[in-house]
């Protein structure tokens, strides 16, 4: 049967769970007791935070843990009809096989607006007894106070590169994969502690059949290898603004990359560049206000070559001590219309 491999390789117990061993320690600790408070975890996508909360209900309930657990996404219904709906309903219902009590679990909390988070604090108390919740969210912040103050909170940090390597050895292993091994450190790279981006990356690569390389794996995640990037920004640097320009034409065409993927791509090969700190910080601060007219609707070919331009006219000499290009003042963004004082 064929399956997404997110769900095939999920573990189904806290003592599977790879990293975050702060977390499923205190977790553990809960299905010891047979009790636990409102949780709330927080952290990046792909970090476990579904995963912890599905192996948490199988360690208290054990085989029949559907009986007693639901699992609700707020992005699709945010507003208070979900809250005074379907939450408040599971809510109030006694729960099952002798359980003291249910867990609902509210994936995307942070996506509840205003209203509906104080609607959800209400049904936190009134059925508190019988009905304890699991809040997940990408920004604890966007949580109103009041419900924050109601549930310990779990920090979810993004996969270090040995556990991730860990893991996907794994699936590599049981689904008897051809893969290089420049080819699996480049979805580690790519995935950035999203392991779920990881998982779904490897699967899509092998889908096309044959060895896994390097090239495969930045195709299938629509990614540009990061050396053809750094040979665009050499070539800018090093004055040759025709050859960066077919290079990045090159990228464009071969990945299928919109202008926002190769900025992204661009700000991260900054800091690998051998140039001095004072240059790497000047071109991140470009980049970024690139990166913000193409977000506003400015033309993302004219905005890139404006980049490559202003990479050839830096030259990579650049010293702390070094005076500005001509078109800048005192170090301030250049402003279309600015003229310097003479």
């Amino acid at each position: 049967m064929n399956e997404i491999w997110t769900e095939k390789y999920r573990p189904k117990t806290l003592d599977e769970v790879i990293g975050q061993k702060a977390v499923t320690a205190r977790l553990r600790g809960y299905v010891k007791a047979r009790n636990m408070s409102h949780l709330m975890f927080s952290g990046t996508p792909g970090t476990g935070k579904t995963t912890c909360a599905l192996a948490l209900a199988r360690g208290l309930y054990g085989d029949n843990w559907r009986g007693n657990f639901i699992e609700l996404n707020a992005s699709d219904d945010n507003g208070i009809g979900t809250v005074r709906g379907k939450i408040k309903e599971f809510a109030r219902t006694a729960p099952v096989d002798g359980a003291e009590f249910k867990i609902i679990f509210l994936d995307e909390a942070d996506a509840l607006t205003t209203e509906a988070q104080g609607a959800l604090r209400r049904t936190m108390e009134r059925y508190s007894k019988i009905c304890r919740f699991i809040l997940s969210c990408n920004y604890a912040s966007k949580i109103i106070d009041p419900i924050q103050s109601r549930c310990a909170q779990f920090r979810f940090r993004p996969f270090t590169k040995e556990d991730m390597q860990e893991f996907l050895e794994r699936i590599v292993a049981s689904e008897n994969l051809d893969i290089d091994d420049d080819a699996l450190e480049g979805l580690i790279y790519i995935a950035r502690g999203d392991m779920r981006r990881a998982v779904n990356g490897l699967q899509a690569a092998a889908s096309i059949g044959g060895r896994i390389t390097l090239d495969t794996i930045y195709q299938t995640a629509g990614m540009a290898n990061p050396d053809a990037v750094k040979e665009v920004l050499t070539a800018a640097l090093g004055g040759d603004f025709t050859r960066a320009r077919d290079r990045m034409d090159a990228l464009m065409i071969d990945y299928g990359l919109s202008g926002q993927d190769v900025i992204r791509q661009m700000h991260q090969a900054f800091m690998d560049l051998s140039v001095d700190m004072h240059t790497k910080v000047k071109l991140i601060d470009k980049a970024g206000e690139v990166e913000f007219r193409i977000v506003e609707g400015s033309n993302e070919r004219i905005q890139l070559e404006a980049l490559l331009a202003y990479l050839v006219l830096s030259g990579g000499k650049a010293r702390p001590d070094a005076p500005s290009p001509s078109y800048l003042v005192r170090d301030r963004r250049f402003r279309p219309g600015r003229r310097e004082v003479r």
